[in-house]
């Protein structure tokens, strides 16, 4: 019985020190979630093996590098280890690197099957140097005929036009709510997570359609909770609870602007600064199906003015009182303000 426990011990141990954005992370191009259409794509590239230079791009999370690993494995099988050259951001990749380690992985002879190139992934292509990227260009000429690049780049106008016009571009979305919501019942099944509706909800909204976010805030919530409900997906996120913005902006459409500022100052209180706050704020208007339409569109602008305010520095409780302001004023009658 002692040996049984200790052995389940050591399998929870292992469950938790594995990442699980890595444990789930797809193997082939038929499991990933979401950008069908790209994907397909890549599906009729991995089944012809004629790769062209690839740039992916699109925001963080949403499964560009998983894809181009996904197609490296598809494309290649068991020469994937020798044939596949991955840099990151994290690595050096001034144009030294570009003249000597990407220049020999090209040279390097490489057994492959029949039309299959080795393949070079840059990963955060939108971070390299200027100077990299020039003599990249080169490097992708003089080696075309058995060595193709793929780059994953957050945007794609970072990317100087020369290396565009070499490659093929594929954009990638966001991840809809329904998909990320399908991929963590998922995980939780595999992982008997105990969970409820609100807490899956909870991990959506702060993901705002990053896979990677929504899966690492789910495994944060197990390991510090043991139960995904909204209260402790919020606490792990450090983020504003929505039924607070929620009730403030209640209060603005009331004209009720003091019990408005007393919330305000409740979430400062608590430590969230002006961008958290007002970053919240944005989602909860948007996503609010009761406010009329004119209404909606003049908290955005006024949410819009302050946030562009707040990145340049001016993150003050007086500025975000400011706007509580102007919202009750919204609904104010006019009359009100007349002296």
């Amino acid at each position: 019985m002692a040996a049984t426990t200790s052995a389940s011990k050591r399998a929870a141990q292992d469950t938790y020190s594995l990442p699980w954005v890595e444990k789930y992370r797809p193997v082939l191009l038929k499991d990933i979630v979401g950008n069908e259409e790209t994907v397909q794509r890549l599906q009729v590239i991995a089944q012809d093996g004629n790769m062209p230079n690839l740039i992916i791009s699109g925001p963080p999370g949403i499964g560009k590098t998983t894809s181009v690993l996904c197609l490296a494995y598809e494309l290649l099988g068991p020469a994937y280890k020798e044939a596949v050259l991955e840099l990151n951001a994290s690595d050096d990749r001034g144009i030294d690197v570009v003249r000597n380690r990407i220049k020999m992985f090209a040279q390097k002879k490489v057994t492959l099957p029949a039309g299959r190139h080795k393949l070079i992934i840059l990963d955060e292509a939108d971070s390299m140097t200027s100077g990299a990227q020039q003599a990249l260009r080169r490097t992708m000429e003089i080696y075309s005929n058995t060595t193709r690049f793929a780059l994953a780049c957050n945007i794609s106008s970072k990317i100087i036009e020369p290396i565009q016009s070499r490659c093929a571009i594929l954009r990638y979305t966001k991840l809809s709510d329904k998909q990320l919501t399908h991929r963590l019942l998922e995980i939780c099944e595999q992982e008997h997570v105990s969970y409820d509706a609100e807490g899956l909800e909870a991990l959506v909204f702060s993901a705002e359609g990053d896979m990677r976010q929504a899966v690492n805030n789910l495994q944060s919530t197990v390991s510090g909770f043991d139960h995904v409900s909204a209260d402790n997906v919020f606490k792990v996120c450090d983020q504003p609870h929505p039924a607070v913005i929620q009730n403030m902006l209640a209060y603005c459409s009331k004209g009720q602007i003091d019990d408005a500022c007393r919330l305000l100052q409740t979430l400062w209180r608590q430590g969230y600064s002006a961008v958290d706050i007002i970053t919240t704020l944005f989602r909860v208007v948007k996503l609010d199906t009761t406010l009329p339409e004119a209404q909606k569109l003049a908290y955005v602008r006024e949410i819009g003015m302050v946030h562009m305010k707040v990145l340049e520095g001016v993150q003050t409780l007086v500025q975000l009182s400011g706007l509580v302001a102007r919202l009750c004023k919204v609904t104010t009658p006019a009359q009100h303000f007349e002296l």
